[in-house]
């Protein structure tokens, strides 16, 4: 199974291994067994550590943001894409969210990373309200509420009832459309 190992494989036991462990597993042999390979396999992919973590990074920009964004436009034609990212992004728990914020908040690389994925994600919300017509002021500010709520709902440990929750999101919706 090793042979047949690429760098995306790794990257996504990376990510879920981030989600449900935290940065401080994100390490070659813990990783490996995980996979049920040898820690060889690992350094065939990364020269090390420092550049899986680099790599794991970039990947969850690509995961957490670019997919998601072209995924809302092949999707939206010509809809509105924001009622869908709002369902999206508010629909699970986003372990993988608060994790790398936690990471973050220890490692200058993470926290630069997560500056990055804040201003791609405002800029993208921003763009969408200014497309169905708001001023551009008007537009950056919904889009900084809107991403605030976001934050909140994924470094909240408060979950809701789904019944709630989906009440919770059509009223955030009902605000975004004002």
């Amino acid at each position: 199974m090793a042979d047949q190992l690429s760098a995306k494989d790794w990257l996504d036991q990376g990510l879920e291994t981030l989600a449900a462990s935290g940065f401080t597993a994100l390490k070659a042999e813990p990783l490996a067994k995980a996979m049920g390979v040898s820690r060889g396999s690992f350094y065939w992919h990364f020269a090390d550590i420092g550049a899986f973590h680099a790599a794991i990074l970039a990947h969850w920009r690509d995961v957490a943001a670019e997919q998601v964004i072209a995924n809302l436009e092949a999707a939206s034609g010509s809809a509105n894409p924001l009622p869908r990212l709002l369902r999206g992004a508010f629909g699970n728990r986003p372990a993988l969210e608060s994790a790398v914020r936690t990471w973050a908040s220890v490692d200058p690389k993470a926290r630069a990373a997560v500056q990055a994925i804040d201003r791609r994600r405002l800029s993208y919300v921003e763009d969408l309200f200014r497309a169905n017509g708001l001023p551009p002021a008007v537009a950056r500010a919904r889009a900084q509420i809107l991403y605030w709520a976001y934050l909140g709902y994924a470094l909240s440990e408060q979950k809701l009832p789904k019944a709630k929750q989906a009440a919770v999101l059509d009223e955030l919706l009902a605000i975004a459309a004002r």
